[in-house]
Order: structure tokens, then C-alpha cells, then sequence
């Protein structure tokens, strides 16, 4: 699993509710603090209120210069939806291969509803160089982060 003071692992994969849009996490390293926010399921009540209060403290990611992305393994277009439902600021990355989730080492099972190899959640601050800064991993996939304690490790590595 992915921790801070490691360099964070790069990966391709397709975002803003396209097939056809790559998303390359390289490309957005250099610019400010980058934010990975992964998350088990679009549509899901407590990912719905995670995105939404990220959404709700996106000023202040914006303040400190970060990128925010939330990332699972929802096609493009059911996040393109879900981004639309609840008016995202954001982009929503689609990784359907489990390039990335495997990648931090955040590939769970809940087999009574099916699903298997998505995301657990999980946020990473990485800061210019592609190095974590912060990392936080769900215990249960059901808890969410501790959003003024996020905030501030973005603000810490702008």
C-alpha cells in the first residue's frame, strides 16, 4: 500500500465522462498539490456524501492551487452522471481495469453485493515531485476522511 514519503505510482486512465479522454496522472504532477480521492462506487450513499463534501471544500483545494480528482472503477459514463447529479467541480476518473487501485494497493471485494476489485477509500495528497504527502485508507469503506485534517495537508504541501 501506497504511504506517505513514497513517490506515488503514475497511471492512465480515461476521465470527464469520456471513453475517449485519457487521463494521465503525470500530466498533472508540477502544477500544485495533487488530490486522488478513490471511492468505491458512484451513486453509493456514502460516497455520494464523500464527493459531495469535497465539492463542498472545493474553494479551498482551488486556494491552495491543488488538483482534486475522485477515482474509481465506474465506467466514464456512470461518473459523467454521477458528476452531473451532484453538480461536481471535479473530474471523476474511470478506472475500470484497476490499473490505479491496484497501483496503491486499495483493491477490495465485498462479495454479498457483488463486487469485486474496486477501490477501497482512500485520499493521497502528492505534492510537485509526485510524492505522497498524505495518505489516508479506510479502515471500513464506509468512513470518510477527516476533511479539515485533509485540508490541511494540502495546504501544507502547496
Amino acid at each position: 500500500m501506497v504511504s506517505s514519503g513514497d513517490t506515488a505510482p503514475t497511471f492512465e486512465a480515461t476521465y470527464r465522462g469520456s471513453d475517449h479522454e485519457t487521463f494521465d496522472l503525470a500530466e498533472h504532477l508540477g502544477d500544485g498539490p495533487v488530490v486522488l480521492a478513490f471511492f468505491p462506487g458512484a451513486f453509493t450513499p456514502p460516497c455520494s456524501n464523500e464527493m459531495v463534501a469535497l465539492q463542498d471544500h472545493y474553494d479551498r483545494f482551488e486556494e491552495a492551487g491543488a488538483t482534486l480528482f475522485g477515482i474509481s472503477a465506474d465506467s466514464a459514463f456512470s461518473q459523467g452522471a454521477f458528476a452531473e447529479e451532484y453538480d461536481l467541480e471535479f473530474d471523476l476518473v474511470s478506472d475500470m481495469a484497476g490499473d490505479a487501485i491496484e497501483a496503491y494497493g486499495l483493491s477490495i471485494d465485498i462479495p454479498e453485493l457483488g463486487l469485486h476489485g474496486i477501490a477501497n477509500r482512500a485520499v493521497f495528497v502528492l505534492d510537485d515531485e509526485g510524492v505522497v504527502t498524505y495518505a489516508w485508507v479506510a479502515d471500513d469503506p464506509t468512513n470518510e476522511p477527516d476533511y479539515d485534517e485533509l485540508l490541511d495537508a494540502v495546504e501544507a504541501a502547496a
